[in-house]
């Protein structure tokens, strides 16, 4: 599972890395071609990006199908969870498990749906408008996110059960900052 939880956050950075870099080198071109300089606006209007922006929204479809299986992962979906704190300890547990079987549920189905659309899209000779790609691997995003998504509700589901635990994000925890570091230290006191 180490290896799918890293290909997964691979997945989700390069995409949201590549999508802003194709952004700003569409809107980069889209300004430079606009300048009325004879021989940078001929070389620019050479250059056909018309394709960029189809590109861009199924790299965005692709991350969100991936980036909310991790989030069920990490525990950093919103979650209105007013009425479940209010119960006691065994029916929250109930309560709790049954939401996250339901998700497991959805999401399956619409895995399932969404594979039956890609096989009938994979029947056909559809592609994009722009890109002139088959349009069955734009949709794929469909069944493989629902279904890793079904995945990862069974997975914190089956830990919940274990441990009695959700996994948590800790939103104010920054990425390679220490924050084991005693308040009380010399290093941290002010200068004077």
């Amino acid at each position: 599972m180490k290896v799918l939880d890293r290909l997964e956050e691979w997945l989700i950075a390069s995409l949201m890395g590549g999508a802003t870099l194709l952004i700003f080198v569409a809107v980069l071109h889209r300004y430079l071609a606009g300048l009325p300089i004879p021989g940078l606006q001929d070389w620019m209007l050479d250059i056909h990006l018309g394709w960029a922006q189809e590109l861009c929204i199924f790299m965005f479809v692709w991350m969100a199908k991936f980036g909310a299986a991790y989030g069920v992962r990490t525990g950093i979906h919103v979650g209105v969870d007013v009425l479940a704190n209010r119960l006691d300890a065994p029916m929250r547990r109930r309560f709790v498990l049954f939401g996250l079987i339901a998700g497991a549920l959805f999401t399956a189905v619409v895995g399932t749906l969404g594979a039956r659309l890609v096989w009938g899209l994979a029947q056909s000779d559809q592609t994009t408008p722009d890109l002139e790609l088959p349009s069955w691997l734009a949709y794929l995003a469909i069944p493989l996110g629902s279904c890793l998504m079904c995945l990862r509700f069974l997975q914190v589901a089956a830990s919940f059960w274990r441990t009695g635990q959700l996994p948590r994000h800790d939103h104010g925890h920054v990425e390679g900052i220490d924050d084991t570091a005693d308040i009380d230290s010399p290093e941290l006191e002010p200068r004077s």
